[in-house]
C-alpha cells in the first residue's frame, strides 16, 4: 500500500508541476485567524504568530511559550523588523516553581474575609511547596491539591526599589484564579485554564511593592479533573532592544499548507511565506521534519537598494523552559549552512505531559552557504553588531542565539528561502521501546539528509503546495461555502501537526495524537474520532494508524476490559492508559464507527477483517450497555459524569449498526442481519425515550433538556439507515432556535460549545444554506475572539472567549462536510 501511495504521488507531482501557473493563483483568506501557523511539524515543533502583525509579538509555541524567531530587513542601512520581537528579558523577583523552589501557606477551607491582605493572620494554615495541584497529572505539582478550592499566601522579599520598572506576574492555573498583590487584585480569570501567563502589573500594583516583605495571595477553583496553582514575579531588564523600527505589514493570508505575509520596508516590498508540505499521500514527506521560510524582495520605487535579511532563533526551540542550559554549533555540507542548538543535557523521552516542550534533540536553521553570514552568541550583541555592519557576539555560556544573514546585494528584485527543522532522534516510547520518527524508521537517514532532500525539492514542493491549496479551497467552498473553506484552511496544518508518525515494532503504522491543552494523553480514541474526517478524506491509512495502537493494546492482552481503551499513555510515552476514568460506550462506539467509515471510503472491510474478534467484543458490549448508558464520561468529559446520555446512546446504536455494516461487507449475512436489526430496534426505543415534543432530550430522564446529536451524522454518511431522517430534521429545526451570536451551545446546561461538533451537527442539514447558518457564527467567533491562540475547539457562544483547549487535532473534524461530498457522490 505504501509503495502504491509513493507511485501515485510521483505521478501527481508531474501533473502538478506542469500545471499552468494560473491554476495556482489563490483567493485570499479573509479570516482574521486567532493565531497564524508558521512552522508545523509535530506537537513539539509547532510555531505560531499570536498577533495580527507578525512583528507585534514573539513567535510562540502552540502552548503560548515563546519560540523566539526574529526577522529584520536592512535596506540601505535602515532596519525594519518584520517578524517577532526582541525577546522580553525578565529577571525573577519571586521565582515560579519551575524557576526555583518556593513555599506558601494554604488552606482548602474558605477563610475569613481579608485573607488576601498582608496583615491577615494565617498561622492556622498549612505550609506547602509549590506548585499546588493534582500530582498525578501536573508534573510541576509538589503539594497535592485535589479539593475543589484552595487559598494560598506567599511572602516574597524584594531587595530593591521598583519605581518606574515594568514588573510582570507569571502564573499557571486550572481552573478559575484570582490573584492579589499586597491586597490589590491583579488577576481574575473567571472560568479558564492556562499556564505560564505573564501579565504586566498596573502602576498601582507596582507602587505597592516596597523593599522588604510583600504578599502575593491567590484563590483557585478546581471545577473538574486537574488542579494547578503557581505564580511568581519578574522585572524587565533595561536597554535590550535594538530593532525599534518595524516594517508595515500590508496583508496576511492563511492557506492550507502556506501562510503568506506582505510588508513594506521603506523603499522595498517584502513577501515572506511559511510552507509545510504536508501531503498525506506521501508519508515520508508528511513526516519530514523540515519546513520552508521563503522571501521575495522587490523595489517599490524602481531603484536598486542594498538589502540584507537577518534571522535570529533562540535555543528555546529546543528547551522545555528558558532556564535550561543549551549548546549551539554550525556546519556546512553540500552548499548548505546549518546552525543548530539543543539542550546541554540530553534526556531523551524522559518527560511527559501536556504543557511540556521537547528538550532533547536539535533545532536547525539552514540556508545556502553562498551569500550567507552567521554568528552564534549573546542576542543583544548579535543585533548590535548587525546594525554596525558586522556579525559577531561572545558566548553566553548556556543560552546562545543563532543569527543568520542573507546578503541580497544591491538589487531591484531578489528571492530565496531558509529551511527550519528539528531532529528529535527518538519520538515515541511504545510499550517500553523507543521509536525513531517515521522518516528515520530504518535508522538509515540523518537530519542532514532530510534537509538535503527538502532543498532539492524546494521548487517542486512550492508549486505542489500552491496547487493543493487552490484545489482544496475550491472543493471546500463548493461543499460548504467560502467561510467554511477559510476555517478548513486554518484547521489543516493544526490537525496534522498535533500528531507524530512512527512505525511500531510489528510494522504497524502509528499516527499518534497528543491531547493538546486538555490532558496530554497520547493516542486518545475520542481525539481520533473527531479528527478522523480530514484523514478519511485524504488517506484512510492514517486513520488506521490512529487506531492500530488501540487494537494492539487489546489484542496483545495488555488491555483486558471488554471495551476499548481511552488512550495508551501520556505523550510521548505510549506504555498504557494513564487517563483516570474509562469511557466504555464512547470509545467502543468510536472504534466501530471509524472502522465502518474506513470501509465506506475504501470500498472494502479488509481492515475490519484483521480485527474482527475485537470488534465483536466491543459490539456485544454496546448491545448490552449502550441503549441507556450508565453514569460515565463521554468525549465531552469536561462536562463530568452523567447517566442516560441520549447522544452517547446514538453512538452505541450506530456502533452496533457499523458492526452489522462491516459483517455485510465481509459476507457474514446472518451476523449482519442480527446486528442491523438490533440497532434498528434500539433506535426505535431511543426515539420513545428521548422524545420531548419538538426535539430530543439531553438525557432520557430529564424533560425540557436538549443537546447536539452530532453522532447522528454517521447514519447519513455511511448510509446505515438506522434512524428515520425525521430525527435529524427535527433536531436541526430546533437547534436554529437555540443559537447564540458565536454558535450553537453543546447542550442546555452551559453557554459553551465544541466547534468540531457544530460542524458535524451542521452536516446533518439537507441543504447548503442551512449548513451555513451554523458555520457563520463559528467563523465570527474565530474572527473576533480575544483569545489569540491556535484555534480552540471549546469556546463560549455568548462571548468571543475560549473555555479551554487549543491547537488540538480535533479541528480535523471540520472536514466532515467535504467527506460527506466524497461518500455521498
Amino acid at each position: 500500500m505504501k509503495q502504491q501511495l509513493m507511485t501515485l504521488l510521483l505521478g501527481a507531482t508531474t501533473v502538478l508541476c506542469s500545471c499552468d501557473s494560473q491554476v495556482t493563483q489563490r483567493e485570499k483568506n479573509d479570516l482574521r485567524a486567532p493565531a497564524y501557523p508558521l512552522v508545523t511539524i509535530d506537537p513539539y515543533t509547532s510555531a505560531w504568530a499570536f498577533t495580527d502583525n507578525l512583528y507585534d509579538g514573539s513567535v510562540k509555541h502552540w502552548t503560548g511559550k515563546d519560540f523566539p524567531l526574529v526577522g529584520v530587513a536592512k535596506v540601505d542601512g535602515q532596519t525594519y523588523r518584520f517578524m517577532g520581537t526582541e525577546e522580553l528579558e525578565l529577571r525573577p523577583l519571586a521565582k515560579t516553581s519551575e524557576q526555583g523552589n518556593w513555599t506558601g501557606k494554604y488552606t482548602t477551607r474558605k477563610p475569613a474575609d481579608g485573607w488576601q491582605n498582608p496583615e491577615f493572620n494565617d498561622k492556622a494554615w498549612k505550609e506547602g511547596e509549590a506548585a499546588f495541584g493534582t500530582m498525578e497529572n501536573e508534573h510541576t505539582a509538589k503539594t497535592q491539591w485535589g479539593e475543589e478550592f484552595i487559598w494560598v499566601r506567599r511572602i516574597i522579599d524584594i531587595p530593591e526599589d521598583l519605581s518606574g520598572k515594568n514588573v510582570y506576574l507569571e502564573y499557571s492555573h486550572d481552573d478559575d484564579v484570582i490573584i492579589y498583590i499586597n491586597g490589590i487584585k491583579v488577576v481574575d480569570t473567571g472560568n479558564a485554564c492556562k499556564k505560564h501567563v505573564q501579565v504586566k502589573l498596573s502602576e498601582e500594583a507596582v507602587a505597592s511593592l516596597k523593599p522588604g516583605e510583600n504578599m502575593i495571595a491567590a484563590y483557585c477553583h478546581n471545577r473538574v479533573g486537574n488542579g494547578l496553582l503557581d505564580f511568581g514575579l519578574l522585572v524587565e531588564l533595561d536597554d535590550y532592544r535594538y530593532f525599534h523600527q518595524t516594517a508595515e505589514q500590508t496583508s496576511v493570508d492563511v492557506q492550507p499548507m502556506q501562510t503568506y505575509y506582505s510588508f513594506i520596508c521603506g523603499p522595498v516590498d517584502l513577501k515572506v511565506t511559511f510552507t509545510a508540505p504536508l501531503f498525506m499521500d506521501n508519508l515520508d514527506l508528511l513526516s519530514r521534519p523540515v519546513n520552508y521560510i521563503s522571501y521575495e524582495v522587490v523595489s517599490n520605487d524602481g531603484r536598486k537598494h542594498q538589502v540584507e535579511l537577518y534571522f535570529e532563533a533562540s535555543p528555546q526551540w529546543a528547551l522545555d523552559t528558558p532556564h535550561q542550559k543549551s549548546v549551539a554549533d554550525s556546519l556546512t555540507e553540500d552548499g548548505l549552512l546549518f546552525l543548530c542548538t539543543g539542550n546541554r543535557i540530553q534526556d531523551i523521552l524522559e518527560k511527559k505531559g501536556d504543557d511540556v516542550r521537547i528538550d532533547w534533540g536539535r533545532f536547525y536553521l539552514a540556508a545556502e552557504k553562498e551569500n550567507s553570514m552567521y554568528a552564534i552568541g549573546d542576542g543583544k550583541k548579535l543585533r548590535k553588531s548587525f546594525i554596525e555592519n558586522k556579525l559577531e557576539a561572545p558566548s553566553t555560556e548556556g543560552y546562545d542565539k543563532l543569527a543568520l544573514v542573507r546578503s541580497l546585494g544591491e538589487t531591484k528584485k531578489s528571492e530565496g528561502h531558509l529551511l527550519i527543522g528539528y531532529d528529535d532522534i527518538y519520538s515515541i516510547q511504545y510499550f517500553g521501546e523507543n521509536l525513531r520518527p517515521y522518516w528515520n524508521r530504518q535508522d538509515n537517514e540523518t537530519i542532514i539528509s532530510q534537509f538535503r532532500k527538502a532543498e532539492k525539492e524546494y521548487e517542486a514542493q512550492m508549486k505542489n503546495c500552491a496547487v493543493f491549496d487552490r484545489k482544496m479551497m475550491d472543493e471546500a467552498t463548493a461543499a460548504g461555502g467560502r467561510k467554511y473553506a477559510e476555517l478548513c484552511a486554518l484547521a489543516y496544518r493544526q490537525a496534522i501537526a498535533a500528531h507524530k508518525l512512527v512505525e511500531a515494532p510489528n510494522g504497524d503504522l502509528l499516527f499518534l495524537s497528543k491531547e493538546n491543552f486538555s490532558n496530554g494523553s497520547i493516542g486518545t480514541v475520542d481525539i481520533t474520532y473527531p479528527s478522523a474526517p480530514l484523514f478519511l478524506l485524504y488517506n484512510p491509512e492514517l486513520v488506521k494508524a490512529m487506531m492500530n495502537h488501540i487494537f494492539y493494546y487489546s489484542e496483545s492482552g495488555k488491555w483486558t476490559k471488554p471495551f476499548a481503551a481511552h488512550d495508551v499513555g501520556t505523550y510521548p510515552l505510549a506504555n498504557g492508559q494513564t487517563y483516570g476514568g474509562d469511557m466504555p460506550v464512547e470509545e467502543s462506539g468510536n472504534m466501530l464507527l471509524l472502522t465502518a467509515a474506513i470501509a465506506a471510503v475504501e470500498g472494502n472491510a479488509d481492515y475490519a477483517r484483521k480485527h474482527w474478534e475485537t470488534l465483536t467484543t466491543w459490539a456485544d458490549y454496546l448491545v448490552g450497555y449502550g441503549l441507556d448508558p450508565e453514569n460515565q464520561l463521554c468525549t465531552d468529559d469536561f462536562a463530568g459524569h452523567f447517566a442516560h446520555n441520549a447522544n452517547l446512546s446514538i453512538k452505541a446504536i450506530l456502533g452496533i449498526a457499523s458492526y452489522g455494516y462491516l459483517a455485510e461487507q465481509l459476507g457474514k449475512k446472518d451476523i449482519a442481519d442480527k446486528y442491523t436489526r438490533k440497532a434498528k430496534e434500539m433506535a426505535a426505543e431511543w426515539m420513545k425515550m428521548a422524545h420531548d415534543g419538538d426535539h430530543y432530550r439531553l438525557t432520557f430522564d430529564k424533560p425540557g433538556t436538549w443537546s447536539q446529536k452530532y453522532n447522528l451524522v454517521w447514519d447519513k454518511l455511511i448510509k446505515l439507515q438506522i434512524f428515520p431522517e425525521s430525527v435529524a430534521e427535527t433536531e436541526i429545526a430546533y437547534y436554529l432556535t437555540k443559537q447564540d451570536k458565536y454558535g450553537l451551545p453543546l447542550d442546555n446546561r452551559e453557554t459553551y460549545t465544541k466547534t468540531d461538533w457544530i460542524m458535524w451537527t451542521a452536516t446533518l442539514a439537507n441543504d447548503k444554506s442551512t449548513f451555513g447558518k451554523f458555520i457563520d457564527p463559528v467563523y465570527l467567533f474565530m474572527n473576533e475572539t480575544t483569545d489569540r491562540v491556535p484555534m480552540s475547539d471549546w469556546v463560549f457562544t455568548d462571548t468571543p472567549t475560549q473555555k479551554g483547549f487549543q491547537a488540538r487535532s480535533v479541528v480535523g473534524g471540520y472536514f466532515i462536510k467535504m467527506l460527506e461530498n466524497k461518500l455521498t457522490k
